[in-house]
């Protein structure tokens, strides 16, 4: 008879993702916690409550890690549900080994497009927002405040999130009234965007959009600034969504960048475990490790608060009932309502961000795009 529940986390605990993992174990210990704590939860078979146990192991940021992570996590270590979380570079290979080993998966923090791309989904379901309905807005939102002549640099890398996103613009974008600018999908470690930066020049860019990893954005922003070329508008997927790697530009590069925010301190949503309002966990997680608060942190929390709802509905480590009650979840998080549709994925709520000089914290983060 099973004495404890498994969950498998592959996560990118290092590596250039590395960000996006830095508040695991922690939000997962947190959240197993308040679960815990009721002594876990009712199992039939086993006749009683199970604690549940995590094991976390890390991807070093790296996808073929990942997949390989996950298979082993399915196959050796017989994990009884998979959370999956950070970027395309680790939803992507986890939720595919969890298909093909039929291992129920509860996925977050990767967008929308690049990860239907792999499916039809049977055993994966995954929360978050969409390029198209949600960024696209978030950001013309943002930049239709600003007088410009509507020409925009794409700047992403050759990676599932850059190839779907620039697709994504190429489609909207024109249809909004902005001409896009593109010199093309770059590697990871490109040293020079000379050309990227002459070609914005020769055209008259005045909005830079990117989506790329933080040492490359670091690399082209420093250059921009060399070379004299500083447009009115800069906005950046993915390489400035933390402190860390905006401090990590230097001086005052930070100043006045926009991202997404996918979840903040004043987030209206609280724990279905606890009742913990966003802002209390970020001020918790501040307290415990003296770091400013990130987006990542509620999504962590959340993927185990949904683990806690399926398998108190499951009371069974049946694969296949625990992968019929991910289906059947609707209940409110940390990150928001979710409800999957018959897709396997729920969307959560976006707004836009800007980077300027803190009070508490060299830089933070403010909502200047709340549609």
């Amino acid at each position: 008879k099973p004495e404890f529940i498994l969950i498998g986390h592959p996560n990118p605990s290092t590596g250039p993702i590395a960000a996006f993992g830095e508040a695991s174990p922690w939000a997962d210990e947190l959240a197993i916690e308040e679960i815990n704590k009721q002594g876990g939860i009712f199992i039939k078979e086993a006749g009683k409550k199970l604690p549940l146990k995590l094991k976390l192991v890390d991807t070093s940021s790296d996808p073929t890690k990942a997949a390989d992570v996950a298979s082993k996590l399915i196959l050796n270590d017989k994990v009884d549900i998979m959370v999956a979380l950070h970027t395309p570079d680790t939803v992507n290979p986890v939720t595919s080994m969890c298909e093909r080993y039929q291992m129920p998966c509860v996925a977050l923090d990767a967008p929308l497009e690049p990860w239907l791309e792999g499916g039809p989904y049977k055993w994966s379901f995954h929360a978050f927002w969409s390029v198209k309905e949600d960024i696209v807005p978030t950001y013309i939102g943002m930049w239709d405040d600003v007088p410009t002549n509507k020409v925009v640099g794409l700047l992403m890398g050759n990676d599932p999130d850059g190839v779907s996103w620039s697709k994504v613009f190429h489609e909207v974008l024109p249809t909004r009234g902005y001409k896009v600018i593109d010199m093309g999908r770059f590697p990871y470690g490109v040293q020079d965007f000379g050309t990227f930066i002459n070609a914005w020049k020769k055209e008259k860019v005045e909005i830079i959009l990117g989506n790329l990893i933080p040492p490359d954005w670091a690399n082209a922003w420093r250059q921009c600034h060399q070379q004299g070329f500083v447009p009115k508008v800069v906005t950046i997927g993915k390489a400035i969504l933390f402190p860390s790697a905006v401090e990590a530009l230097g001086g005052n590069l930070p100043n006045g960048l926009t991202t997404e925010i996918w979840w903040s301190p004043s987030h209206p949503f609280k724990s279905s475990l606890s009742g913990k309002t966003a802002k209390e966990l970020c001020d918790l997680w501040t307290a415990k490790t003296k770091k400013q608060w990130t987006p990542p942190l509620g999504y962590k929390y959340a993927a185990f608060e949904i683990v806690a709802d399926v398998l108190k509905r499951a009371q069974t480590l049946d694969k296949a009932k625990i992968r019929d009650a991910i289906a059947a979840t609707n209940m409110k998080t940390m990150v928001g309502p979710i409800k999957y549709n018959d897709k396997n994925y729920a969307k959560t709520p976006l707004v836009g961000g800007q980077w300027v000089k803190g009070k508490k914290w060299p830089w933070e983060l403010e909502i200047v795009e709340n549609n």
